[in-house]
């Protein structure tokens, strides 16, 4: 609980209430979320079958598109390995078609070097890229044996660093990493992950680092760095001439307050990674399922291509009531 002392100066924001204005279409989209035909698609059943390999080595029987499908399967509707073996089966036996089911340890061998596509941007324009990172947990003893039981060992985690587009929220860059990686060290590979043009960067106060401004202008001369500077920051010796961009993120401070510059800034659209951080751990879940490394990253790729997928079914638009 905060201090009561420190309630006479502490800032009251309202918070704003927003009214969906596409509740029809947004509703048939949350419905299609669990059709079976969004996920199995006619595509699947063609190219079920991996074609003839023409090099050395054993020939496989399922394509890679077949094993994204299981997966994704999987991750949307939570379930085990073999459950799903059993959910494939199924419809493949309710449309009556001759093709064969992967075993469950099928699709877990194959996770290892699985190639997932990457997300391309459906933005009109260049994007408005939103960075933030989150931990999923690994797969370890349970809730209730940790408190009953006690546990010998900490329980591990990852980190996932995600990079959102602000205009369709879909999220074009990911990268998964040991939970004590800082979060600039992503900013590069985060980049990398995105193929267009780049309007703006937005990440919170973690990247208020130098390098990190050289680097977004090294992939992207004409993208603006959007993050707040620390609270101790101090303009440069070459503020007056030639200013940079966290100089002048520091003088709009100082000219608006830091609740105007971010109004100013753009740096309110930040709100949107958080959401799609959200969205994840409420759809797909917060917790890993995979053992190695490998198949982990298989995962987190699985996931967020049906996370866009489902954006791509219906979005809610919202207004602002208060």
């Amino acid at each position: 609980m905060p201090f009561k002392a420190n309630a006479a100066r502490r800032h009251r924001i309202p918070k704003q209430r927003y009214r969906v204005t596409n509740w029809a279409q947004y509703d048939a989209s949350l419905r299609q979320r669990g059709s079976l035909t969004v996920w199995f698609t006619e595509e699947a059943i063609a190219t079920w079958r991996a074609e003839p390999r023409t090099t050395r080595g054993g020939q496989a029987h399922y394509s890679a598109l077949a094993i994204r499908t299981a997966l994704t399967l999987r991750a949307v509707f939570r379930l085990a390995l073999r459950q799903t073996e059993g959910l494939i089966g199924s419809i493949l036996q309710l449309l009556g078609l001759d093709l064969a089911v992967p075993d469950h340890s099928t699709p877990s061998r194959r996770a290892e070097t699985l190639e997932v596509p990457k997300p391309c941007p459906n933005s009109r324009g260049p994007v408005h890229l939103l960075v933030d990172s989150t931990g999923l947990r690994l797969c370890g003893p349970g809730e209730w044996l940790i408190e009953r039981h006690g546990t010998q060992r900490r329980r591990s985690w990852r980190k996932l660093h995600i990079g959102v587009d602000a205009e369709t929220g879909q999220i074009l860059a990911s990268a998964l990493t040991p939970h004590a990686i800082e979060d600039g060290t992503q900013v590069e590979p985060l980049l990398d992950h995105i193929p267009g043009p780049l309007a703006s960067f937005v990440g919170d106060g973690a990247y208020d680092q130098s390098g990190i401004y050289s680097t977004v202008t090294e992939h992207h001369p004409a993208a603006e760095v959007i993050v707040p500077p620390r609270s101790t920051a101090v303009l440069s010796d070459d503020a007056e001439t030639t200013p940079t961009q966290r100089d002048r993120h520091l003088q709009n401070i100082a000219e608006h307050g830091r609740m105007g510059w971010q109004k100013r800034s753009g740096y309110t659209r930040r709100a949107l990674v958080e959401t799609a951080i959200s969205r994840l751990k409420r759809v797909i879940g917060d917790a890993l399922r995979s053992r190695t490394d490998g198949r982990r990253a298989t995962e987190v790729a699985i996931a967020i291509a049906a996370l866009n997928r489902m954006l791509e079914l219906g979005r809610p638009k919202s207004v602002c009531i208060t």
